[in-house]
């Protein structure tokens, strides 16, 4: 009876044995692969730096897009703005100048100016006129009257110097007065041959020149000006532009602000330090996408972009996720030790990236989540 009992028990085990061994090969296999969450990391920094004014987060602060983060001091950059809008406005007001020309009444000062010229040519051309050089012949006459005279005068002077009647101061002044007669005689026989000779072909020549040049600004005023000033004007009004766009483009700088919805990972100032142009100086975490890094053995290389699949959490059992696969990769590695698959004998995986979608406010980096690839049979 005992033998009998031990047979029996031996045939209980042996038959639960084979139905264990019979389940293990015709059970479905739950296909699986688990990964982590990963976001998005920005490090932000500005591109002038400076002295910290003032911070407006700390480290795990929630933050959303555009909310200014920290801000710097300005230093010189707004007297270097006034500066430039005050380069800007005069170029503007050139290049105006040059695109409306001269003024009406610029236009006839040079008018008038090359009429004074024209008039000044016509005169040195036309010599003196009959009336100046009677006049000059009547002063030649008259010195001639004085110098007889003074002839006169100085012969009688003479012989009465000699007879010793009159003393020498007066025989002196006798004879300057003739030597002064005579001069003058002199002084109006040269102004009187002068203007019996007319002008002097120089004086004609740069009256002619006077006319040319005042003709040539006339007209210029008349034409406006040239191209190539309005040319140079434009190209001096946007050199102003960009330095004052550029001026304006580092006060922006001035403001950290959050490039999109995320939280504060690491932060490290204070009010006052000093950070260096173009230096990190705070990170976050962007939570605009989430997805999940993920390893697939082989035998799941059926995957494409674009196709959907559910995700699962720890965090959230009662709670399934969709996702999206966007990438797959086109070369095989070996399996990272911190990758888990039901196959245990896949050495050899591809990594994917699974973009979540839905609401993902409850979820955080570094999660780990469960990529569930059983319904890409279908698709």
């Amino acid at each position: 009876k005992f033998l009998l009992q031990r047979i029996i028990a031996l045939a209980i085990v042996a038959a639960a044995l084979l139905s264990l061994i019979i389940y293990s090969q015709t059970r479905p296999v739950r296909a699986y692969v688990s990964g982590v969450i990963e976001v998005d990391e920005i490090r932000l920094g500005s591109r002038v730096g400076g002295r910290v004014r003032d911070l407006h987060v700390s480290e795990g602060d929630s933050v959303e897009t555009s909310m200014a983060l920290v801000e710097f001091e300005p230093f010189e950059l707004n007297e270097r703005e006034q500066q430039a809008i005050a380069l800007l406005a005069e170029s503007e007001a050139s290049l105006k100048k040059f695109m409306a020309g001269m003024r009406n009444d610029e236009i006839a000062q040079a008018k008038a100016r090359f009429n004074r010229a024209a008039a000044e040519l016509s005169l040195v051309q036309a010599g003196p006129r009959p009336e100046e050089i009677a006049a000059a012949q009547n002063r030649l006459s008259a010195a001639n009257a004085e110098f007889l005279l003074a002839q006169r005068d100085n012969k009688r002077t003479v012989e009465l110097y000699e007879a010793r009647s009159i003393p020498k101061s007066e025989f002196d002044q006798s004879s300057e007065r003739l030597e002064s007669a005579r001069a003058q005689v002199d002084l109006r026989n040269n102004e009187l041959k002068i203007l019996q000779s007319g002008s002097r072909e120089q004086e004609i020549l740069a009256a002619k020149a006077a006319v040319d040049e005042t003709q040539a600004a006339w007209q210029m005023a008349q034409s406006g000006y040239r191209v190539e000033d309005k040319e140079q004007a434009a190209a001096a009004r946007d050199a102003a532009k960009a330095a004052l766009d550029a001026i304006r483009q580092q006060k922006k700088e001035l403001v950290l602000r959050a490039p999109s919805h995320g939280v504060i990972d690491a932060l490290d100032l204070q009010p006052g330090d000093l950070v260096a142009p173009n230096a990190p100086v705070l990170t976050m975490l962007s939570r605009d996408r989430m997805w999940v890094r993920a390893y697939v053995p082989q035998r799941f290389m059926q995957l494409a972009v674009g196709q959907s699949v559910r995700v699962t959490l720890d965090s959230f059992s009662n709670r399934d996720f969709t996702g999206r696969i966007t990438f797959v990769s086109g070369q095989a590695e070996f399996t990272p030790s911190n990758v888990q698959t039901p196959d245990d004998r896949a050495r050899q995986v591809y990594r994917i990236r699974v973009q979540l979608d839905g609401d993902l406010e409850m979820l955080r980096p570094g999660m780990t989540a469960n990529v569930w690839l059983e319904s890409l049979k279908g698709q």
